[in-house]
C-alpha cells in the first residue's frame, strides 16, 4: 500500500508542477510570441468585436494564465478547476470557429489532467 500511496504522490506532484509551469510558460508567451503568434488562435468573431488589438486580447489572456499558474502552486485544488475551465473555453472558442482543432482537442485532454490533479489534491490534502 505503501508503494502506491507514493507513486499517487509522484503522479499528483508531476501534473500540479506541469501546471503551474505551462500556464506560467505560455501567459509570458503571449508577450514575446517566441513559441508562436498567438494572434492567429484568437477566433475570428470574436476578434471583431474586441474593442482593442488581438495582440492586446492575448497578453491579457497571458496575464490570466501566469496568474492561473500560482493559483495551482498556492491552491492546486481550486486551481485546478480554474485551469480546467479556462483550457475548455479555449478548446471551445477554437471548436466555434472550426479552426485548430488539432490544438482544441489537446486543450479538452488538458482540461481533463488538470480536473484530475484538482481532484487527487483534494484526496491528498
Amino acid at each position: 500500500m505503501e508503494a502506491k500511496n507514493q507513486v499517487i504522490n509522484q503522479v499528483y506532484n508531476l501534473m500540479k508542477y506541469v501546471f503551474v509551469i505551462v500556464p506560467i510558460v505560455a501567459g509570458a508567451d503571449k508577450f514575446t510570441n517566441i513559441l508562436t503568434d498567438w494572434t492567429q488562435y484568437v477566433n475570428p468573431s470574436l476578434e471583431g468585436m474586441l474593442p482593442f488589438s488581438a495582440a492586446t486580447f492575448m497578453m491579457i489572456v497571458g496575464v490570466i494564465e501566469i496568474v492561473a499558474g500560482i493559483f495551482v502552486f498556492l491552491k492546486p485544488q481550486l486551481g485546478g478547476l480554474v485551469v480546467a475551465a479556462w483550457l475548455t473555453v479555449i478548446a471551445l472558442s477554437l471548436l466555434a470557429g472550426w479552426m485548430f482543432v488539432d490544438v482544441a482537442v489537446r486543450d479538452l485532454v488538458m482540461a481533463i489532467s488538470a480536473f484530475s490533479m484538482a481532484r487527487l489534491a483534494k484526496v491528498l490534502g
